[in-house]
C-alpha cells in the first residue's frame, strides 16, 4: 500500500506521514532514501533504522508495533545483536594482536607490507568498537523504555494477584538486565584504552618503520597484549550475561 500514491519509494515517506516526528521527513529527504519496488516490510525496516538514528523513539516503537514487534521483542533482538557484535569485536582484537606478534618475524622490505596490514586491522577494530557501542546504547535505551512502560501498565492492572505477579516478574527481569548492563559497561570501558594504545603503536610505526624501532616497541606490545586479554575476558563475561538474560527473558 502506497500512502502517498506516486513516487518510487514514496511509501517510505508515507510511513513518516503516518507516524509524525518533527523534522523526520526532511531528514529522510536529506539522506536521499528512495527505495524502488520494495515490500512494505523492507521499507519498514529501513524506516525504523532511520528513526533510531534520528532519535524519534516514539515513532520508532509505533512503526515496529505495526510490523508486529513490541518492546520486549526489540530488547531481546538487540541483546542478541549486541552479543554478536561483541563476539565479532573479540575476534578482530585477537587478529590485531596476532598481527603485532607476527611483526617480530618480519624484516627489511616486509615491514612496509606488515604496517599496511596492521593499519587495516586497527581500523577494523575501531569500526567494530563503534558497532559495539551503538548496540549497547540501543540495548540500554530500549531496556529503559520497556521497564518504564511495564511499570506504568502494572498500575493499570486491577486484579491484585496478577499485579503482584507482574511486579515480581519485572523485578527479576530488571535485576538480570542490571547485571547485563554492568557487564556491557565494563567491556565497553576497556575498548578506548586498547584502541588508544593501538593507535599510538600504529602512528609510531608509520614514521619509524625499521628493525630498531620495532625492537624498542616490544614493551608496548606486551602491554597491549595484557590489555587485549583483559578486554577479551570482559567481553566474554558480557556475552555470557547476554545469553543468560535472553534465556530467562519472556
Amino acid at each position: 500500500m502506497d500512502r502517498t500514491g506516486g513516487n518510487p519509494g514514496s511509501t517510505l515517506y508515507g510511513y513518516a506521514a503516518a507516524y509524525p516526528c518533527r523534522g523526520l521527513q526532511s531528514r529522510l529527504q536529506r539522506r536521499a532514501i528512495v527505495v524502488k519496488h520494495s515490500t512494505i516490510g523492507k521499507l519498514g525496516i529501513i524506516l525504523v533504522a532511520v528513526l533510531w538514528l534520528t532519535g524519534c523513539q516514539t515513532t520508532y516503537y509505533a512503526v515496529w508495533e505495526k510490523l508486529g514487534k513490541e518492546k520486549r521483542h526489540l530488547l531481546k533482538d538487540q541483546v542478541e545483536k549486541a552479543a554478536g557484535e561483541q563476539e565479532a569485536a573479540s575476534e578482530q582484537f585477537q587478529d590485531v594482536l596476532s598481527r603485532i606478534k607476527e611483526m617480530y618475524g618480519f624484516s627489511g622490505g616486509q615491514l612496509e607490507e606488515f604496517y599496511d596490514r596492521l593499519k587495516e586491522d586497527y581500523e577494523a577494530c575501531e569500526d567494530r568498537a563503534d558497532s559495539v557501542r551503538s548496540r549497547i546504547d540501543q540495548v540500554e535505551q530500549i531496556g529503559e523504555d520497556l521497564f518504564l512502560e511495564w511499570e506504568k501498565e502494572i498500575e493499570e492492572i486491577t486484579n491484585q494477584k496478577l499485579k503482584a505477579n507482574s511486579r515480581k516478574s519485572l523485578q527479576a527481569t530488571r535485576a538480570r538486565f542490571n547485571r547485563l548492563e554492568k557487564a556491557m559497561a565494563r567491556a565497553e570501558s576497556r575498548l578506548e584504552p586498547v584502541l588508544r594504545d593501538l593507535r599510538d603503536y600504529v602512528l609510531y610505526l608509520k614514521h619509524n618503520l625499521n628493525a630498531r624501532s620495532i625492537g624498542a616497541l616490544k614493551k608496548e606490545a606486551d602491554d597491549i597484549e595484557l590489555e587485549v586479554s583483559a578486554l577479551l575476558k570482559d567481553i566474554g563475561n558480557s556475552i555470557h550475561e547476554a545469553e543468560e538474560f535472553v534465556k530467562h527473558f519472556q
